[in-house]
């Protein structure tokens, strides 16, 4: 990596963490829906394979997601918008799926975990878009194995894409009847449980792989990671604010907007790659 694409990645990761750290505030995605992508296109200036250019993008992200997690559900908390019984219930069933996850995405074609990416994040913009959105009055009951299988899902998939968890959790729980910012604020508590796991499963599986750039362990990027996570931190706590200030469909809108150009960008590099 010469010295330029090196400034650039890091110019790059300046962007991704201040909007990273101010969606995942706002949204309680952890800021990796914005900071994978944007790495991913950072590092297409080296000449490092889409694929792993795709594992080292989500397993750096996850690293930050610790940091900007903590910012993000403090703020929430503070606001009353953390829900500790789902968390007990839910944790679990969450860990093992990111165990399962981060495990797969660290061994298999970085291309399919575009593709991955790309469908759940397009599947989730048209719920948020198009569906009615519920009251949060009366959260919907369901047992504890399909919480599980629930928690497992939402696992596997966030350490694939490299996301905090509230891409899947914010529009699944919102459906199942919590109130929106609940729904976020939560999700922002669960981007620990998947972050930190998932992380030290990105980094063990990409030890020794060759063709990593610079200052990395395993699949986790220190220069990137340096640069972003001060910056999510300091951010998440002005997306915090603006979630509980703006409409709660506003924040549907604006979540399922978003997702949907994330997701076309994510195919057309996919495409471009097999090309």
């Amino acid at each position: 990596m010469d010295q330029g694409t090196l400034l650039t990645l890091i110019a790059i990761a300046v962007s991704a963490g201040i909007a990273g750290g101010i969606l995942a505030g706002l949204l309680g995605v952890g800021g990796g829906i914005v900071i994978v992508p944007a790495l991913y296109f950072a590092l297409s200036f080296t000449d490092m394979a889409p694929g792993l250019i795709m594992q080292v993008s989500v397993g750096t992200s996850l690293a930050t997601i610790i940091f900007t997690s903590l910012s993000s559900a403090s703020g929430h908390y503070r606001k009353g918008a953390v829900d500790f019984a789902l968390l007990r219930l839910w944790a679990p069933s969450i860990l093992v799926g990111v165990l399962i996850g981060s495990a797969a995405g660290g061994l298999i074609d970085g291309r399919i975990m575009m593709g991955v990416f790309a469908v759940i994040a397009a599947i989730v913009a048209l719920n948020m878009i198009f569906s009615r959105q519920s009251d949060g009055t009366a959260p919907r009951s369901f047992s504890k194995p399909v919480w599980a299988g629930f928690g497992v899902f939402a696992g596997t998939v966030s350490s694939m894409m490299g996301i905090g968890g509230g891409t899947v959790c914010v529009p699944l729980l919102n459906f199942l009847g919590y109130d929106i910012r609940k729904a976020v604020g939560t999700s922002a508590a669960i981007g620990l449980v998947i972050g930190l796991p998932a992380t030290v499963v990105y980094v063990l599986t990409g030890l020794g792989v060759d063709g990593l750039p610079p200052f990395s362990l395993g699949y986790v990027n220190l220069v990137a990671a340096a640069v972003i996570i001060p910056l999510t931190t300091v951010f998440a706590r002005v997306g915090v604010l603006i979630a509980h200030a703006i409409p709660q469909r506003v924040l549907r809108l604006f979540f399922g907007l978003f997702l949907a150009v994330t997701s076309v960008r994510m195919a057309l590099d996919l495409l471009r790659s097999l090309g």
